[in-house]
């Protein structure tokens, strides 16, 4: 298989963490490993630029749900079925924009594992590593998998410890709360339900 011109740039400072060693089975452990921590990294840093430029509309995406509900839960109880089917498919329609800009972050997030494993399969696709004591065994991607979730488990407990990442705490812990109070910081709708002249430009 012929390597595409971008790999095979990468190539030989991908494949220098695989011979660091001499141990094929180490180098290969030692250089999957940080070759998915480098994904990771990656993918925080995207994800993070992409969450501050996308803060305010998902914000505002979440609060036009949270709005619309409160008004169909209202109507319901007030036995308007008209109203209430008006409300609820506007909260419907502002979850579903809010669920579709939430999974544009977990693409900000993943898409350097696509890359690495691409990578891998140029130089990996016929390895397999039979798992001890059973009759399976593991190709590039399952060893991938393996690695990169400890390195995600670990890099969580010490991101907020690495420089870029400290302002980004305080700001995504009220984001988390917020969002799962059904609310948005900073709330875009004003107290009517209009939004609110600060945001809308």
């Amino acid at each position: 298989m012929e390597m595409h011109p971008f790999y095979l740039f990468l190539d030989p400072y991908l494949i220098w963490f695989y011979r660091l060693t001499g141990n094929p089975w180490a180098d290969y452990l030692l250089g999957t490993l940080v070759l998915a921590s480098i994904s990771l990294l990656i993918g925080e840093f995207t994800a993070t630029l992409a969450f501050r430029f996308m803060r305010k509309r998902i914000d505002y995406s979440a609060a036009e749900a949270a709005k619309y509900q409160n008004l169909s839960m209202d109507a319901l109880k007030a036995g308007d079925k008209t109203a209430y089917a008006a409300a609820n498919k506007l909260a419907n329609e502002a979850f579903g924009k809010s669920f579709f800009q939430q999974a544009t972050l977990s693409a900000a997030f993943l898409w350097p594992v696509f890359f690495a494993l691409a990578w891998m399969q140029y130089r990996f696709l016929d390895l397999e590593f039979r798992l001890p004591l059973s009759d399976w065994s593991l190709g590039y991607i399952g060893m991938f998998i393996l690695l990169y979730v400890p390195a995600l488990l670990l890099f969580k407990r010490l991101k907020h410890k690495l420089p870029f990442f400290q302002p980004f705490k305080k700001e995504l812990g009220s984001f988390e709360q917020t969002n799962a109070a059904g609310t948005a910081p900073n709330h875009p709708l004003g107290a009517k339900g209009e939004p609110s002249q600060t945001w809308i430009t």
